[in-house]
Formats: C-alpha cells, structure tokens, sequence
C-alpha cells in the first residue's frame, strides 16, 4: 500500500474545482456544463454546495405524482428480502464494527423514566436507555471520496460510525466523471478512500492512517480491534461485500445536483446499505449523518421526523423528506439518473 500522504492547507478555504459534467437527453439542460464544488457553512445541511453553470439550469423536482410513503419498523418490501439479507452479511464478517458509537453503553429502565419525545429503544414492555461517549465534534463535516466497492473504504466508514460523525462523502465509482478526477487534481493519484478535513486542512490517503487521525482528533485515541488487525482487517472487509457484490461499485450516468443530500444512517444497516449503493452508482454527494447505536442523533432524528428510522433522506434540491429504503432508492432513480 502507498504510504500516507498528508498535505497541510493553510487556507481555510479552498479555491473550487471546476470539472466537466456528462450530459444526457433527459436533463433538460446540459450541452456544456460546469461543476464547482466548494465548502461554505458550518451547519451540515448546508456545508457545501455543488453548483451547476450553464445556458440552461437543471431543475429537479420530485417524480410526477410522489408521495413519500408511510414509515414501517422491520418491515421488508416485496422482492427486497435478498438485497437486504445480502447486505447484511457484512455484519458477520465485521463483528458488528460500525453498529456501536464509542463508549456505548445500555440499562434497562422504566417506561416512565424517559419522556415519548426522547429516543429510547422500546420493544414491547421493554425500555433500554443508551448512551456513549463522543471526543470533540468537528465544526464542519469532514469531506471523505470513497465508494462502497472497496474494502478500505468500508474500514473508514466503520470508523466513522464508532465516533458518531458528520461525513460529507464525494463518491467515486468507477468511471465516475466528477469526483474521480478531483481526488487526482487534489493529491496527484485516485487512490481510496481520500480524506479532506477543512477543520485542521489536512487531508491525506491510506485508510489506516485516516481511521487513526480520526481516532485521535475526534476521539480518545481508541481504536476497535477489528480495525487493526492489519490484512487480516482489509480481508473480512472484503468478504463483507460477497452478498452484494459489485453493488455500489460502478458509475450509472446521473444527474449532479446543486446541494448534497442529507442521509440519516450508519454502516451496520442493511437497510442503509442498499441505498447508499446507488448514492453511490448515481454520484450523488451526500452528508451521512451517522447514527449507530448510542448515537446522540437518535434524538434530533426523532424530533425532526416524529420517529427515529434508519434510512432517512433530505433532500434538500425538491423539498422531499421521506423513510423506507425500496422507495428511496426508486425516487433517487427517478429523480437524478440520467
């Protein structure tokens, strides 16, 4: 593996990146377009913004006649069982890494101790209170360039789930026109998973050594045993991916929007999983707001949506908020690919 290249920027800010966009039949605009991608605000909804400049503007709107559909809990719709029981493998591989916050811990408790308004897991006549233990939060989301097909970029995204962070991810699938091309302009190679983090400007290559800056600037230092066991870590993330594979892998022609999306999920999710393939397939940016287990987001999901459920989408470009992971990946089809 390349040793890890770290790069200080003494700019806060960096100058955007102009790159070219594919164009397509169906995007009502787009000959000649051009993308620039920059980082602005501090709040994660709005911390970057991809804008497009042509003769015409793309407009998107959400599918003729959408609707977003009911929430239901453990519910697996009709031709999903194999996608979501594919997806799930990787939890056996990983040992679960990625699916508990740092610090978590869990008590069984009264129903009456925690209000209705707070999140809690509740199963019958059970209540069981979680909690965990975060380092410092970083003011801007960190930007992460990866796809779902590499194993090293899975051990980042564990990582990430482990210390509950904001992750504005750029993907990169193969033959992707956008993102691929930017990693090169920015560290000289596509290599992933590439991180940039606009807090401290520093950005680097090789997941090791991004999952221990993490670990050390948003941590306690700590990281999980399955993630250091060297090749032996890098072969059961592989293996992970044998129920879905070649799935998030591949570039399918979309449509860039101007504002990343918001996602509401965590790694150890199938249900997340299979959506966050075609994120990735359609390279759309998307801030993930992580939560695993023990996450403090459980409550902000919960206040924002009346229930806490993982997928979660916003997308900020037509308005939609919606739950259930086979009908978002059908609006995310509709409405971006090309």
């Amino acid at each position: 593996m390349a040793g890890i290249l770290v790069n200080s920027i003494l700019a806060p800010q960096r100058p955007p990146i102009i790159l070219p966009v594919s164009s397509s039949s169906r995007s009502r605009s787009i000959r000649r377009t051009l993308v620039t991608v920059q980082a602005s605000s501090s709040e994660p909804s709005d911390s970057a913004s991809v804008s497009t400049k042509s003769s015409d503007a793309v407009v998107f709107t959400a599918p003729p006649g959408f609707k977003p559909p009911e929430p239901q809990r453990f519910a697996v719709k009709p031709g999903k069982l194999f996608d979501v029981l594919g997806a799930s493998i990787g939890l056996l591989f990983r040992f679960g890494t990625g699916v508990f916050v740092s610090g978590y811990s869990a008590s069984f408790v009264s129903e009456d101790e925690i209000p209705s308004d707070q999140y809690a897991f509740r199963l019958g006549g059970i209540t069981v209170k979680e909690n965990s233990k975060l380092g410092p939060r970083p003011e801007k989301p960190i930007e992460i360039y990866e796809f779902e097909g590499c194993p090293f970029c899975r051990k980042v995204r564990e990582m990430v789930g482990v210390l509950d962070l904001d992750i504005l991810y750029y993907p990169c699938p193969r033959g992707s026109p956008n993102f691929r091309p930017k990693v090169n302009q920015m560290g000289g190679k596509q290599q992933f998973p590439y991180m940039v983090d606009p807090n401290t400007g520093v950005s680097m290559y090789e997941s090791d050594g991004i999952i221990k800056y993490l670990s050390e600037k948003y941590g306690d230092g700590t990281v999980p045993l399955s993630l250091t066991l060297g090749p032996l870590t890098a072969i059961t993330a592989g293996f992970a991916m044998i129920g879905r594979m070649g799935k998030g892998n591949l570039y399918t022609p979309a449509k860039l929007p101007p504002k990343p999306l918001v996602f509401w999920a965590y790694e150890g999710s199938p249900f997340c999983k299979i959506v966050r393939e075609v994120l990735v397939e359609l390279e759309l940016p998307h801030i993930q707001r992580s939560c695993a287990r023990g996450s403090p987001k459980r409550h902000e999901l919960l206040k924002k949506a009346g229930l806490f459920q993982v997928p979660y989408l916003e997308d900020p470009n037509t308005g939609v908020n919606m739950f259930e992971s086979a009908e978002i990946i059908e609006y995310l089809k509709q409405t971006y690919a090309a």
